[in-house]
């Protein structure tokens, strides 16, 4: 670890220099028409931000405003740049995450180009949105934002603190925190808010002066990746057995969640690396790891349904045989926020008074 140390110093420096440029305007950043969010973080992945800006659609879409989200698009290949996403793409066009989102907010437009300022400009030009949501855009300062949102997990405030790549998960050093608008911090379950824990985060935060919130995920509903039905649990016939798998950078939130909500731990949980690209082969072998288990039934996130539902062998394929055809379930999820302490306003009607002052 200390050998990382130089070059994790010379990184951290680099990236504050970067950020100096653009607030002194040696660097152009485009500005939208209408308000923009960022959502943000300073680590690599596993903060909750595809959740949080699956809520933040779902927020606008009940407001009534019509919502732009402007995305890199991490692993995609879309045909073209700026890309829509539709809902019928695939996931290797769209990527994982946009794609979700796209399906799962059918009101927004999603709209894919690691250039986001250019897709920004498309976008105005096309539809003229009330409201610009910048995805993972904390380090993307070439859009400007009026409300910046950053993502934080318990890991952060402890053993990653100040942790910059090469030796530890950040991208950026604490400095980058005083950019944020607001803190959001990920609790895997919110029944973990205590004294301790609010003293903790004060001593790492309290010198930003920045209002403070707390998100879980919150799951809703099992849905059917063959035939559409949802249900708040699995079938009778499940006795209860279920094998989960995941491709997200945050398993053991994955497995938490799924535990709390079926009321039972899986009989076996597969990890794979986030972004996982599932195959045929990965579902023919998962399937097989299910029936050693003895269970009919394997559990996924959304955002590895939208990769599996492409590879699922046909139905009538899938039912040759003596043997069970196995049933592939995907655990949709929202978040829950609370205030930092029990005074504070909630985290929407903060977020629509931050609004009204731009």
């Amino acid at each position: 670890m200390r050998l990382l140390s130089p070059p994790a110093a010379l990184y951290r420096a680099l990236m504050a220099l970067r950020a100096a440029a653009y607030v002194r305007g040696v660097f152009s950043a485009w500005r939208p028409p209408r308000p923009c969010i960022s959502v943000g973080n300073v680590r690599w992945g596993g903060t909750g931000k595809t959740p949080v800006c699956a809520w933040l659609l779902n927020w606008a879409a009940e407001n009534n405003k019509q919502c732009v989200l402007l995305t890199r698009g991490y692993r995609a290949h879309p045909p073209r740049l700026p890309f829509l996403v539709e809902s019928d793409a695939s996931p290797h066009e769209a990527g994982d995450e946009p794609l979700l989102l796209a399906r799962s907010n059918p009101a927004a437009r999603i709209v894919v180009d690691p250039k986001r300022a250019r897709a920004g400009k498309w976008a105005w030009d096309a539809w003229q949105p009330d409201l610009f949501l910048l995805d993972d855009g904390l380090q993307h300062m070439a859009v400007a934002r009026d409300v910046n949102l950053a993502l934080l997990t318990l890991q952060d405030l402890d053993t990653d603190w100040n942790r910059v790549v090469p030796s530890g998960p950040w991208r950026e050093g604490p400095s980058a925190l005083s950019r944020a608008d607001a803190f959001l911090i990920k609790l895997p379950d919110l029944k973990m808010m205590n004294a301790s824990l609010r003293e903790r985060i004060d001593h790492q935060l309290g010198t930003y002066k920045k209002p403070i919130f707390f998100f879980t995920p919150l799951p809703l509903l099992l849905t059917n990746l063959r035939t559409g039905e949802r249900r708040d649990d699995l079938p009778s016939q499940a006795e209860g057995r279920y094998l989960l798998f995941s491709g997200v950078a945050d398993p053991l939130s994955v497995e938490h969640t799924a535990s709390t909500f079926l009321g039972r731990k899986p009989v076996r949980f597969d990890a794979f690396a986030d972004h996982h690209p599932f195959s045929a082969k990965d579902v023919a072998r998962l399937a097989q790891k299910a029936a050693t288990a003895n269970t009919d039934h394997l559990v996924c996130t959304a955002k590895d349904a939208v990769k599996i539902r492409d590879v699922l062998p046909q139905e009538q394929e899938a039912n040759r045989g003596p043997i069970q055809a196995p049933q592939w379930w995907s655990l949709d999820m929202s978040v829950r926020f609370a205030p930092f302490t029990t005074d504070a306003p909630r985290f929407e009607d903060w977020l629509e008074r931050r609004l009204t002052q731009v």
